[in-house]
Order: structure tokens, then sequence, then C-alpha cells
């Protein structure tokens, strides 16, 4: 396992993130006309079909990709929706899912051998301070944080964090495969609900009247977000510590903030602004820690022998 994130797999990390922010951008759209646990059934559904038929099942057990589909579809996704239709706002919901990164630091040091350092533990505090800025400006500006929503999302949170082990500890399985034989567990749990929720056949009554370009994102959800983010994410966690690479996920927010602001006009304030700029800070740390204390090391061995 290395150590150091090599220039590819950064870019490869940033488009993830990216793909993840954005995604906020089109779910707004699309949930103008379709309600959200149907679409988060949507987004499954077409990852799995009719990719399950192009793929061979993941050199797994049954049940760690089952485990993995109720870990991330049924309830990080399934909880995360919960916590919007309990009275979370869409903005705050981001923020506090990213508490997964913490959930998966330490589930991966205590379950999958992964091993903590300073820089790691520092980095991480620093660009959390970041995303609690952001949440300090939301609640700013008047959102409210109901209990049993906010707790909903803690606990999807670390589902995910659970689904993230789950992937790290399958070693010999395609992660492209996994993410899409896992994809059809979720599906009927989430239809069931929408229909429990949403107002019975009414989600169904909508897909109907749904326009071509909201299918069409949601085919960008379950293909780019889903598909390809989650694969190549479960990839990158079998080659690097997790420590290392969970907390480019406080990026995702970050990403929403920009795409929000070209996509959807919406304006950074000086508050948010100091927020993403302690997320990079705490992800510089986090990548060059190793690095920077090695040059630190040097340094201090160099200044006697300089003195002598």
């Amino acid at each position: 396992m290395h150590a150091r994130i090599a220039p590819r797999d950064l870019a490869l990390i940033l488009v993830i993130v990216t793909l993840w922010g954005f995604a906020f951008v089109p779910i707004k759209w699309v949930l103008a006309e379709i309600p959200p646990f149907m679409l988060a059934a949507l987004r499954f559904l077409f990852a799995a079909v009719p990719a399950m038929f192009l793929v061979a099942r993941p050199a797994m057990p049954w049940r760690s990709v089952v485990a993995y589909g109720i870990a991330i579809g049924v309830l990080q996704y399934g909880l995360m929706f919960l916590g919007l239709h309990l009275g979370m706002p869409a903005g705050l919901a981001s923020l506090v899912m990213q508490l997964q990164v913490f959930f998966t630091i330490a589930l991966t040091v205590a379950f999958a051998g992964d091993r903590l350092h300073r820089w790691n533990v520092a980095g991480a505090v620093v660009a959390f301070a970041g995303i609690g800025l952001l949440a300090a400006f939301k609640l700013e500006a008047g959102a409210t944080v109901p209990l049993a929503g906010f707790v909903a999302l803690i606990g999807g949170a670390f589902a995910w964090g659970v689904g993230n082990l789950i992937a790290k500890r399958s070693a010999n399985a395609d992660m492209f495969s996994l993410v899409v034989w896992s994809s059809v567990v979720p599906v009927p749990f989430l239809v069931l609900v929408s229909f429990a929720l949403e107002g019975g056949t009414a989600p169904f009554q909508a897909l109907a009247r749904a326009s071509p370009s909201s299918w069409g994102w949601i085919l960008y959800l379950s293909w780019g977000a889903t598909l390809f983010g989650f694969s190549v994410w479960n990839r990158l966690l079998h080659r690097y510590p997790a420590p290392l690479v969970s907390p480019f996920a406080l990026l995702i927010p970050v990403a929403g903030l920009a795409s929000g602001a070209v996509f959807l006009r919406e304006t950074l304030a000086p508050l948010q602004a100091l927020g993403v700029a302690l997320v990079f800070a705490g992800l510089a740390v986090n990548v060059l820690g190793a690095r920077m204390q090695a040059g630190w090391a040097l340094l201090m061995r160099a200044g006697p022998t300089r003195g002598r």
C-alpha cells in the first residue's frame, strides 16, 4: 500500500469529488419533477441495469455484495433522504454527511490495518474546521437543524464509512463489478419507501411526466457519479491508506458550492471562502505531511552540521 498519492491518482480523486459535488446541481433540477426516494431508486436501477448482464459477478461472497449495497444504497442514501424529508436543508445535509471521513478512518484503522499518522489527523481536523465554517454560514443564514433529521444524517454518514470499509477489505474483487451488482440491492427498498412517504402512486405518475433532460441527468447520476465515481473511489481505497484518501471527500461540498456558483448563480460569502480555504489547507497537510516532516527532519540534521 502506497504512502504517497501518485499524480494520476490525485487527478482521479479530484475528478471524482468534482463529479459528486456537481451532482447536487442536477439533483436540484431533477427533484423539481421527481421525488427524492424515487430519484435514488432510479439512480441505482440504471447503475445495475443493463451493466449487470454484461459484467461478471465480483469475486467475493454474496453477503459482502449485499452488505455493501445495504450500506451505500439503502442506509447511506435512504437515511440521507430521510433526513431531508424530516426537514434538514440540502446544503447543510451535504456537510453533515462528510462525517463519513472520520468514520471511514476510524473503521479502516480498527478493522483493515490502516495506519494513522500525525499529519492525517492534523490535516483532517483543519479541513473539517473548514466544513464547520461552511455549516456555521448555513446556520447563520437561517437553516434549521431538526434533531431527528440530524441523527438520520449521522447514521447515513456512518453507513458510508461502513461501505468504504467493506470495499477496502474486498481485496480480490473488481470494484466496478461490486458497484454494479450491489446497486440491485437498494432499488426495491427505495421504491417501497417512495410509495409509503411520497404519495403512493404519485412518484410513478411523476416519472411519466418527467422531461428528457431529467432522464439524462438521472443517467449522469447513475453512470458518472455512481458507477464511475464509486468504483474508482473504492479502487483508490485499496491502493492507499484510507486516512490519506478519504479526507478528499471534504472537497465534495466545496465542489458543490463552486457548481452552484457557476450553474445556479449562487454567491460565495466571505465566511464560505474562508471555510473553503481551510479545507484546501487541511488536504495539503494530509497529502504533503510526510514530505514536510521529512524536510523538517533534514533541516534539523543539517543545522548542527553547518554550525560546526
